[in-house]
């Protein structure tokens, strides 16, 4: 695959600030498109943020927790996981997240990706984790993060298909380690090893969510 040409790109003239706080600042950039056509636009910015899908030592669960959004006025199974400190690591913050929010400890943490979740007016990268090996060893300090439980990963894909898991990161990271197993399983090959679905991937056999092999 060639690299993408980078021709194009929005050009920033300036802009002003609106309103700014802990959690977001919001500004108007004067920007010109490569057509020429110029105009102002809202631009957020918002902390990183980083997510995890936490495996118990067996490999067969997953820790979501069952909690309430008021913004949108929805319930959904959400990944453990919260904002990027300043001068803080994204893996840091997301074994310090996950201790606070569930008590539990963790082995291995692999980055599988950061991504913007809004990226046409938002920027706030999202770092998405798969940690290993988790193990209880305190009392969760976050009282008010829903209620976390060991979801087995064969019913990880009923969740999504039924809108119960609603949040971006939680859909990335989920999907990433459905996908690798979907795939694993199909061409019956060992994935490599620093798969971050290899814990896992001698249960494929058993889910009921494979369908068609890849083409």
């Amino acid at each position: 695959m060639e690299e993408p040409d980078l021709h194009g790109a929005w050009r920033v003239h300036g802009t002003r600030p609106l309103y700014e706080s802990r959690w977001l600042s919001l500004d108007l950039a004067d920007v010109e498109l490569p057509s020429g056509e110029r105009f102002e636009h809202h631009t957020v910015r918002m902390p990183a943020a980083a997510v995890a899908v936490v495996f118990d030592p067996a490999g067969e669960n997953v820790l979501l927790t069952w909690r309430h959004r008021f913004v949108p006025g929805v319930w959904n199974y959400e990944l453990p996981g919260g904002i990027v400190e300043d001068r803080e690591d994204p893996a840091t913050a997301i074994r310090r997240e996950i201790l606070e929010e569930t008590g539990h400890e963790v082995g291995d943490v692999t980055l599988v990706t950061t991504f913007e979740p809004m990226i046409g007016m938002v920027t706030s990268p999202h770092h998405v984790f798969v940690a290993r090996d988790a193990r209880r060893v305190a009392e969760p300090v976050e009282r008010d993060e829903g209620t976390f439980e060991w979801v087995p990963v064969a019913e990880l894909r009923g969740l999504i298909a039924s809108d119960r898991v609603r949040n971006s990161g939680t859909l990335v990271g989920l999907l990433a380690v459905l996908s690798d197993l979907w795939v694993a399983s199909w061409h019956s090959l060992e994935p490599p090893a620093q798969s971050f679905g290899v814990r896992v991937w001698r249960r494929c056999s058993r889910f009921s969510w494979r369908t068609d092999p890849p083409r």
